[in-house]
């Protein structure tokens, strides 16, 4: 069972668009919504492929609950402490190109009696799961310090922890030695403090934070690749050029695959790839099942590209 922990998650209404124009009133093509955040898509992503997963979350007002109802319909348990105010709903606009726009409420504010809730509902649920994932920014309420509790608090029941976030927040979980953490290129360069021009440049970074407290880094590069740090090993994994319909959640998803495949090593690095990949052909937020996934199509590597240059706009 996969554990995820998403303490800022929310509706995600897509709407496909003819065109952006501002000031103008535009009639959408396709429209859906989604249970959104982070952890949250991480769940989606393991039911979808066959496995028990419980989310743990806030959930405030009429929109925790349609959240709610959602989830139940995705086969995932919905582990909500209620909060008041309400859930927040993200927007995305996305264009025939392919270019996304994308508004994100900030959600509600998370009390002291709520912040202790949530991480009571992981300790009791972390002692009989594979993983916990810990995913996305963190709410207006909750300290940088309440995911390194998170991590800590995880590791006394005996879980294995992946960590998906960024800026204070890592870095003082890192402090607790969170056994994954997945940033993207972005967060990864803003995590040690330069400019990530290439591949190698990621693998130092990569090392850094592990020399920092994590003891696996798994970094999604955008369109250059994903790369495993693991241990003494470092790996390299690419993927089939696709067509991108929508790049939200894909590195959610990779996470999720990673985790399903066991969380270490090249063919967990496969599947983190296989996901993104299938992921991105998708529209929205929507996570992809296991006739999509095509590992065969993955290439992975002990000698990565180190010259490959990176993305300037990281996934």
């Amino acid at each position: 069972m996969i554990v995820t922990v998403t303490p800022n998650p929310s509706l995600d209404r897509t709407y496909e668009l003819p065109g952006l124009t501002r000031g103008a009133v535009l009639r959408a093509g396709a429209d859906r919504v989604d249970p959104g955040g982070k952890g949250v898509n991480v769940s989606r992503a393991v039911a979808a492929a066959g496995h028990r997963t419980v989310a743990v979350l806030p959930l405030g007002g009429p929109e925790g609950a349609l959240l709610a109802r959602l989830l139940d319909q995705h086969g995932i348990e919905a582990a909500g402490v209620p909060v008041d105010g309400s859930t927040r709903v993200n927007i995305t606009l996305v264009e025939p190109d392919g270019t996304l726009t994308k508004v994100n409420a900030a959600g509600p504010r998370i009390s002291p009696a709520a912040a202790e809730a949530l991480l009571e509902h992981v300790r009791v649920r972390a002692s009989g799961a594979d993983w916990v994932a810990c995913c996305g920014s963190l709410p207006r309420g909750l300290s940088p310090e309440w995911y390194g509790e998170l991590v800590a608090r995880s590791h006394r029941a005996g879980a294995r922890i992946a960590l998906d976030t960024s800026g204070p927040a890592l870095a003082s979980a890192l402090r607790e030695r969170p056994d994954v953490v997945k940033p993207n290129a972005e967060e990864l360069a803003e995590a040690v403090g330069r400019p990530l021009a290439t591949v190698g440049d990621a693998v130092k970074a990569a090392e850094e934070l592990r020399g920092r407290g994590a003891r696996t880094v798994l970094a999604s590069l955008g369109a250059a690749g994903q790369l495993l740090a693991d241990g003494s090993d470092v790996w390299f994994g690419s993927g089939p050029a696709v067509p991108v319909r929508s790049d939200v959640g894909a590195g959610d998803a990779s996470l999720a695959g990673f985790l399903a495949a066991g969380g270490s090593g090249p063919a967990a690095l496969a599947a983190a790839v296989a996901h993104g990949t299938a992921a991105v052909q998708l529209p929205g937020s929507a996570m992809p099942g296991p006739g999509e996934i095509d590992t065969a199509r993955v290439t992975v590597t002990s000698d990565p590209p180190l010259d490959r240059p990176l993305p300037g706009d990281p996934a």
